[in-house]
């Protein structure tokens, strides 16, 4: 089988708790190491995220001042025919880019995969995310993670305007193109220091630029409609394709991911009518346009 290069891109800030062991398990892969490019593009760290990161690779860039803008860069400095996305707190299971290179090199028609991803977290809160997310792999809710790269600069990357939904709208322009499939080996979403006070504020920073920019771009887009649809994020995700009988098994977790899930669904209505206007978000970059620093690696 051919074994093209596979260029891994994972954007930082402050991520010297997690860095290593997200790099780690992409050294761990089964797929041959040489044919595995990773590239670090970080938001100017203050911690030792740089440091841990040269342990892996000598391909570390600074860019911002949002992760759209950093992947993007990433992949202006890869050299794979195929680019893989990860979150700096996400670790692949072993076998994760040899499958994803088989099945897309098998089937012409694919241009892009979707990973089944895993939530790790602490507590009841954990369980019931990691529980919500069962319910996505595959869905429209779910987004391309594994693609190739000649398509990617075709539809000209992440939209620069988006912090929030950047990934689905990537997905609804490499879809134009040919088919996203699925893998059956999993990445996990390490969210052991995620609180639900911290989802919470997260997400309300993330609704409001989905609503001013990603709702505003696809109103007419049947997909897009579906992501934010009211029917089917609150029922049809969670029961197509025979998943209610999860919904049995499981009836303490589900009641509980309802209600987390129309707690979520209230913030999105209410931030259409700009309630949140004045809330102050920690997420939000104090980088400002300082984008052109050297290589740091």
């Amino acid at each position: 089988m051919k074994q093209p290069i596979v260029s891994v891109i994972i954007p930082t800030i402050n991520s010297g708790k997690t860095v290593s062991m997200c790099l780690n398990s992409i050294k761990n892969q089964t797929y041959p190491s040489n044919k595995i490019e990773i590239i670090v593009v970080d938001k100017y760290s203050t911690d030792n995220t740089i440091k841990m990161a040269r342990k892996y690779t000598n391909k570390i860039f600074s860019k911002g001042p949002e992760r759209q803008i950093q992947r993007n860069f990433g992949v202006q400095k890869s050299k794979g025919e195929y680019i893989l996305f990860l979150d700096c707190d996400m670790t692949l299971s072993k076998n994760v880019i040899e499958e994803c290179c088989k099945k897309i090199l098998n089937d012409k028609k694919l241009v892009g995969l979707n990973i089944p991803e895993r939530i790790i977290g602490k507590g009841l809160f954990g369980k019931v995310r990691n529980f919500e997310r069962s319910f996505y792999d595959n869905t429209s809710v779910d987004a391309v993670r594994f693609m190739r790269k000649d398509i990617f600069l075709k539809v000209g990357g992440f939209d620069s305007e988006m912090y929030a939904a950047e990934d689905w709208d990537l997905d609804r322009k490499i879809r134009k193109f040919g088919n996203i499939g699925i893998i059956t080996s999993s990445l996990s979403h390490h969210e052991e220091s995620v609180t639900l006070q911290k989802y919470l504020k997260k997400k309300l920073y993330y609704i409001k630029n989905m609503n001013q920019v990603y709702v505003k771009k696809y109103q007419n887009d049947e997909r897009a409609k579906m992501q934010t649809d009211f029917k089917y994020r609150f029922f049809f995700v969670f029961v197509e394709n025979g998943k209610w009988r999860k919904l049995l098994m499981h009836p303490i977790l589900a009641a509980l991911m309802f209600g987390l899930r129309f707690f979520i669904g209230g913030m999105f209505f209410l931030s259409k009518l700009n309630v949140f206007r004045n809330v102050d978000f920690p997420y939000k970059s104090k980088v400002g346009n300082n984008e052109n620093r050297n290589n740091v690696g």
